[in-house]
């Protein structure tokens, strides 16, 4: 990534690479007879790279470090040839990279590489200009490949529905081993150094298909050449490939056949215009992720609607990463499902309709409510997975077009809770800095966060850093997931008591003078009220509502306050309980307590769900906000609205997603427009939200496929995907950033913004938009917190974190300087427990829990569409633990009816050990509507901001007689077994006998990296 004209550079501290330790002092060496600045301990290779200088370096990747398998990069350091990427830069070394032994010694460990690699470039799918084993080869310049290429006799692997594996093309570089290993850690991949021939390993000898493989994609992102290349891709790039097996080996001969008489160059040559061809046809296009909230960013390979290959790299929170739905989970948006005409309701079912018939419709049905019932007939729900421009129209079409405050967002389902704790404590609702800061943290409490599956990019950070840096994880929460194996230590406490014991926490390390006292005294108020507040929240009284023992607490009280980093994460198993709003101002007040705010490594961390759920908070589709978090009643919000929109923001506060089908039962709302939400499906009891959209008089729903929530609806509008469209999107880190229109919308559907624009200009409004970025424009004049964002700033891979003032500087770090109140002090909020309601009894004896799996997204509307996702995991089930099975004779695969007092879904069972005694838990994903969890839960919900106490379930158990398969197939990566190892343990291949370094020397051994580093620098 070049240097861009950020003000406050934040591409260089949001760069993603590997994680190292700290850089030693300045100082300067010698490359080449050039003095290059360097600091003491970096691998000598970025020193020459930030020199520009070119130097072959196939193993090595910026974002995994030195690997040191492929010997390419040999120069001659102080006299002796050695490796650049492993060699750690000290003051004075003396380097040349272009002297005669380290060109050969270059050239002879290319060559070794190839002889594992058949070279067939002209042909080959991966030949788009970014293959480093072909762009290696025009680099050194070889007249011939001198050791002949062998098959190592292993078949191609293509039991992987989105990747394949092929053994002969792949040169045992490791930098899969390593991405896998190392960054991912997933832990899946290694090489079998010891064996006669050989190769990567996926849990050390199974079929990709039946691995522990979650599907990343790291390992095909890094992989050099094509023997790692994504299915889509096979067939599909070139000018010369998918031709028929016999011609493209007939083709694959030919190529060998002339290299022999006319050398590499021509073949080189020859291919080189082949790759250039291609960029007539394949577009790259930078997109954000449209998943969950971590904000991956990567281009898109397409060729017109044919989507060939995600490439991440160059995006500020994920890199090289990416998780199985943002690399491979995109052929929703191709589906034959996909809305392509407008619908209207008459007596006999839907009927297919023009826009113009549709949006008239919409209009004058709009008008008409409000002119017989007023604007507060009418109500609004914005879709977390639309941009923010789009976001922002639809708040201002309730307030400016029909005059209403009736105006929500999906967050009122998962993050509203969080928000107002924050607000209450901190002054902001969101992330208090971004995953860089989560990394550096020396301990991560997670609760109520599911974080590999439900983040699984923002994960991948804690578990390196765990593992490669020694980082501390506590995870609280009810079922054993990934991060709860992976941790340091795993409490499970009872549900719904998170509030008890981090207030608990906090009062111990007041009682006992371990809390951060001059952070206290000069940055925070209320700290005798909340003393007061928490006077009864002694371990004894912790342990016996938690059921953690007092020994556990206090232990942890001690540790907390100890440690100088503290970060605590947490997500919808806080949020979504009867006291959500309380336990995250109680998750905040501790670390107030313990000083950890506004440093490097330190804060709260709500990790939002959906990919623009923190966007559609910060455009203020809320019943008592506008943009920005302004109150509705704040005069300044008033005078900027009434100048931009010519209208005052009206004072009474609006109603929000759980109201509006109260109100609709009441008779009071008469109209709802939707937008991209499926809210028959996620909204708790969904059996009573029926009977509300039953009772309107007009439901426009707007989205991509024929919901369920569609079959309600009196107008259906198709929308347009993230992929066919442009705008911006704001992460869980508070990172706005640009997505670009990857292909044309498909025909038939419409934008969300366009089709906004054209109902506000039926009704009336002068809006006239030409692009998002107008719209941009004008949320900047209406938002203090984002005044310097402006699409120019966003250009490319560019990112901006909110607050960002008028010169474009941005705060990636809250909380620095001050907290966000007027005194610039944080406040301790008073405590208060809001216990569950609806605890197991003896009718409904189990408690049941629920959350997101990795493989699909919420409800499944988009990741149902894509045909590998779905072999994975094709179906949702139930959780049963162990010990319940026994006591019931329960086996996997059982079909069970689950009852509870508002429905009942029928699913089959899956007894696991992630979850224990009368415990359940059931995905929030479903295939069909009939089994769908939220016909289970309840309408009681956090007494603040009505968030539906999801998690606050219980339900009993009637085993049926039907048995069907396990509902996890055996291709599902649940049933591998992983084989962590350090990396891609390179000493294991120069323990090999047929290893020679470069050049002929012998084979080096050491202790340990730094004694292999050291020995190469000084002593080969």
């Amino acid at each position: 990534m070049g240097e861009i004209d950020v003000p406050n550079d934040a591409h260089l501290r949001s760069r993603v690479g590997p994680t190292r330790p700290p850089l030693g002092a300045r100082c300067s060496i010698l490359v080449d007879g050039v003095a290059q600045a360097a600091h003491e301990g970096e691998p000598l290779l970025e020193v020459i790279n930030r020199a520009q200088i070119e130097l072959a370096q196939v193993c090595y990747h910026p974002q995994l470090g030195p690997v040191q398998t492929c010997d390419t990069c040999a120069v001659e350091i102080d006299g002796v040839i050695g490796r650049a990427c492993g060699t750690p830069v000290r003051a004075g070394l003396v380097v040349r990279t272009q002297t005669n032994a380290a060109r050969t010694a270059q050239r002879d460990a290319y060559d070794r590489l190839v002889a594992n690699h058949d070279l067939y470039c002209t042909v080959c799918d991966n030949n788009n200009g970014n293959c480093t084993v072909h762009n290696t080869l025009t680099l050194l310049a070889p007249e011939h490949q001198t050791r002949p290429f062998q098959p190592k006799g292993y078949p191609k692997d293509t039991s992987n529905p989105f990747y394949q594996y092929d053994p002969d093309q792949c040169i045992l570089c490791g930098r899969c081993v390593e991405a896998c290993q190392n960054v991912q850690v997933n832990e899946t991949l290694s090489i079998g150094w010891e064996m006669e021939q050989p190769r990567v390993l996926w849990d050390g000898g199974k079929p990709v298909g039946e691995s522990s493989c979650v599907s990343c994609g790291h390992c095909v992102t890094v992989c050099p050449c094509n023997a790692l290349i994504e299915t889509s891709m096979v067939g599909q790039a070139g000018l010369f490939t998918g031709i028929p097996l016999p011609v493209w080996n007939a083709a694959i001969d030919v190529v060998k056949g002339v290299e022999v008489s006319t050398g590499l160059q021509a073949i080189t040559a020859i291919s080189e215009i082949e790759s250039a061809g291609r960029d007539r046809y394949i577009q790259k296009t930078k997109t954000v992720c449209t998943y969950c909230g971590v904000g991956c960013s990567f281009d898109v390979w397409t060729k017109d609607r044919q989507l060939l290959k995600v490439e991440p790299g160059q995006g500020h929170a994920n890199g090289i990463s990416t998780c199985v739905k943002g690399k491979f989970g995109w052929d929703y948006v191709n589906s034959g499902e996909r809305l392509t005409k407008p619908l209207i309701r008459e007596a006999t079912g839907f009927r297919e309709a023009s826009w113009d018939e549709a949006l008239d419709l919409v209009a004058s049905r709009l008008e008409s409510i409000k002119a017989a019932h007023g604007p507060d007939a009418l109500a609004f729900v914005a879709s977390s997975k639309s941009t923010n421009e789009e976001i922002f129209l639809v708040q201002k079409f309730a307030r400016q077009v029909i005059g209403t405050n009736n105006v929500d967002n999906c967050s009122r389902y998962c993050q509203s809770p969080a928000t107002k704790g924050l607000s209450q404590t901190v002054g902001i609702g969101g992330d208090s800095g971004t995953i860089h800061d989560i990394e550096q943290a020396t301990l991560v409490v997670t609760v109520g966060s599911n974080t590999a599956e439900s983040h699984p990019v923002l994960a991948t950070r804690i578990k390196r850093a765990q593992k490669l840096n020694g980082q501390q994880v506590i995870v609280f929460d009810l079922r054993e997931h990934e991060m709860a194996r992976r941790a340091n230590q795993f409490i499970r406490p009872k549900p719904g008591t998170d509030f008890v014991w981090a207030s608990a926490l906090a009062k111990f390390i007041l009682d006992n003078d371990l809390e951060d006292k001059v952070f206290l005294q000069n940055r925070v108020n209320g700290l005798d009220e909340y003393r007061e507040s928490i006077a009864d929240y002694t371990l004894a009284y912790a342990a016996a509502e938690t059921g953690i023992p007092e020994a556990t607490l206090e232990a942890l009280a001690r540790q907390i306050a100890a440690e100088d980093r503290v970060c605590i994460l947490w997500a919808m198993g806080v949020t979504q309980q009867c006291g959500g709003s309380d336990t995250s101002a109680a998750l905040s007040n501790l670390l107030l307590v313990t000083g950890n705010y506004g440093r490097t490594g330190t804060g709260a961390y709500p990790l939002r769900g959906h990919n623009n759920v923190q966007g559609a908070g910060d455009m203020g589709a809320m019943p008592d906000q506008v943009s920005g978090y302004q109150k509705i009643t704040d005069p300044l919000a008033i005078q900027r609205h009434e100048r931009e929109w010519g209208i005052t923001l009206r004072p009474e506060k609006g109603i929000d997603n759980t109201e509006m089908m109260d109100a609709a039962l009441e008779g009071t709302l008469k109209g709802l427009w939707i937008s991209g939400e499926e809210m028959s499906l996620t909204d708790a009891n969904v059996n009573h939200l029926a009977k509300g959209f039953e009772a309107l008089d007009f439901l426009v729903v707007q989205d991509l496929y024929f919901t369920n929530t569609a079959r309600y609806a009196d107008v259906v509008l198709p929308a347009a995907a993230s992929l066919e469209k442009e705008g911006t999107f704001t992460s869980t880190e508070r990172r706005i950033q640009r997505l670009y229109q990857v292909m044309e919308p498909l025909k038939g559907t419409k934008p969300d913004w366009e089709i906004y624009q054209a109902v506000a200009q039926r009704l009336g409004a002068n809006w006239a938009y030409t692009h998002p970025s107008d719209i941009m424009s004008e949320i900047a004049r209406l938002t203090p917190s984002w005044v310097g964002v402006t699409y120019e700033r966003l250009e490319g891979y560019r990112s901006l974190c909110w607050p960002v003032k008028e010169d474009g500087t941005d705060t990636p770090l809250l909380y620095t300087d001050r907290f966000h109140f007027p005194d610039g002090k944080a406040k301790l909020h008073p405590a208060t427990y809001k216990p569950r309601q609806q605890a197991p009894s003896a009718e409904y004896d189990l408690h049941l829990n629920s959350g997101r799996m990795l493989e699909h997204f919420h409800e499944g509307n988009m990741t149902f569409q894509v045909p590998g996702i779905v072999s994975k995991a094709p179906d949702t089930f139930v959780e049963v633990s162990r010990e319940l099975a026994a006591e019931r004779g329960i086996q996997s695969g059982q079909w069970v009816r689950l009852v509870s007092p508002h429905g009942s879904v029928k699913v089959r069972a899956l007894v696991t050990g992630r979850v224990q005694a009368n415990e359940l838990y059931l995905p929030m994903n479903a295939r069909h509507a009939e089994a769908a969890v939220n016909r289970l839960t309840g309408s009681q919900g956090d007494s603040q901001t009505n968030t539906p106490a999801y998690k606050d379930a219980s339900v009993r158990m009637e085993l049926l007689p039907e048995v069907g398969d396990n509902p996890l197939p055996v291709t599902n990566h649940r049933w591998g077994h992983p084989t962590p190892q350090d990396g891609v343990e390179v000493e294991r291949k120069w323990a090999r006998p047929d290893y020679v370094f470069p050049g002929g020397l012998l084979p080096m051994h050491g202790d340990s990296l730094n004694t292999r580093v050291d020995n190469l620098s000084a002593d080969d």
